[in-house]
């Protein structure tokens, strides 16, 4: 129980890792938030995952300043404080390189990755402050470690999240706060399942090459699991994790290899 009596608040945390993430808090005695787009999925989410009164759904648009804003102070009002942050919500969204990339497609990327995580983590940090203790978990990928054509903006948008954390880390690092960031890689949720045909159009190979060129690309040759993104975010919202701050985590299969 090494989160027994902790609020966790979690964008994106219906399906794929938000949801791990959350199952994995609840397991060890969080009680969770979650914010995401359907009001069915969110209530059915909750009572798969047994959550009772340790859960609560406040649905929401992750590139809304008001929905995430929202949802932080409705999480806290609820459970009385907001102890850890989860940072999950985001995509890849438009695939282009950057000759075709809009203007829209550029914004929408930063919007849907970069701004909610600036509008939750800014909400929420004052109570953390105040408390002495928080964390703050920024879900970023291993293209914030480098570049890949075609993810442009996506790139981008990891790229800031991952020197925001690092910032945030020397800001509070004193009063008992951590922010960091995990780098997953390849990881089968439903939105690659979904968009991932897409993606592999754009990148001019089938979803299985794509998904076989990504597996290929890391140490231990195939993707990874929601399960194993939860227990590195586990880890650091843990009082075990307090040693850790403004790192950027790769839980990637050893694809980016620093």
């Amino acid at each position: 129980m090494r989160l027994e009596g902790k609020i966790a608040a979690i964008t994106g945390g219906t399906a794929g890792i938000g949801r791990a993430i959350a199952e994995a808090y609840l397991a060890e005695g969080a009680s969770v938030a979650l914010m995401a787009r359907n009001p069915e999925k969110g209530a059915k989410t909750l009572e798969e995952m047994g959550a009772d009164d340790r859960g609560l759904f406040i649905a929401g648009d992750a590139m809304v300043q008001t929905d995430v804003e929202g949802f932080i102070d409705k999480a806290a009002d609820h459970f009385g404080q907001v102890d850890i942050l989860v940072n999950n919500a985001g995509g890849a969204g438009d695939l282009q390189p950057m000759v075709d990339l809009s203007d829209k497609a550029f914004d929408e990327a930063m919007k849907w990755n970069v701004y909610g995580t600036f509008y939750a983590t800014r909400r929420a940090l004052r109570g953390m402050i105040d408390r002495k203790w928080g964390r703050v978990i920024n879900i970023s990928s291993m293209e914030g470690k480098h570049g890949k054509p075609i993810f442009t903006a996506y790139t981008a948008a990891k790229h800031a999240i991952n020197g925001m954390t690092k910032s945030l880390a020397r800001e509070v690092g004193e009063v008992g706060v951590t922010a960091n960031c995990i780098c997953p890689g390849l990881v089968i949720t439903d939105i690659i399942k979904n968009n991932g045909p897409d993606t592999a159009e754009a990148m001019g190979m089938t979803f299985d090459e794509m998904i076989a060129m990504f597996s290929q690309e890391s140490a231990i040759k195939r993707p990874n699991t929601v399960e194993e993104i939860a227990a590195m975010a586990l880890l650091l919202a843990s009082d075990e994790g307090a040693g850790i701050t403004g790192a950027m985590l790769s839980v990637d299969g050893g694809t980016a290899q620093y």
